[in-house]
């Protein structure tokens, strides 16, 4: 749930994505705290993705194994361009604890931390 890989660091990792009304998390007119804690998630799931292609390796799997600390301000609408960003805090064999902050026109809109778990396949 992302459109472009914008920015990609040892520590931080940055996409952009364009609400679209077909989306799934689209109600009322805003992308809503689901979509933005998996627009997180997809966001470090790219990052994961283009360590592993630029490696030469196969992408693997990855899950959600906690969220704490979820702070939502606003929803984008429609039509409206989100640039997410996560910070790897911490790196434990397949284990990431990362930060991650969504923005629209300057204006933070979501953040958390989050432990995603990569798994071999």
């Amino acid at each position: 749930m992302i459109d472009e890989l914008l920015h990609f660091d040892e520590k931080v990792t940055r996409t952009g994505f364009s609400i679209r009304a077909d989306n799934i998390f689209i109600e009322n007119g805003e992308f809503k705290e689901p979509g933005l804690v998996e627009n997180i998630a997809q966001t470090a799931a790219a990052r994961a993705g283009y360590i592993s292609q630029t490696s030469g390796e196969p992408v693997r799997l990855g899950y959600i194994g906690a969220i704490k600390n979820l702070s939502v301000n606003g929803f984008p609408k429609i039509k409206d361009e989100i640039i997410t960003e996560i910070t790897i805090e911490n790196q434990i064999f397949d284990v990431s604890i990362i930060s991650g902050k969504i923005t629209c026109n300057g204006t933070v809109l979501a953040q958390c931390e989050m432990k995603i778990y990569i798994i071999n396949q």
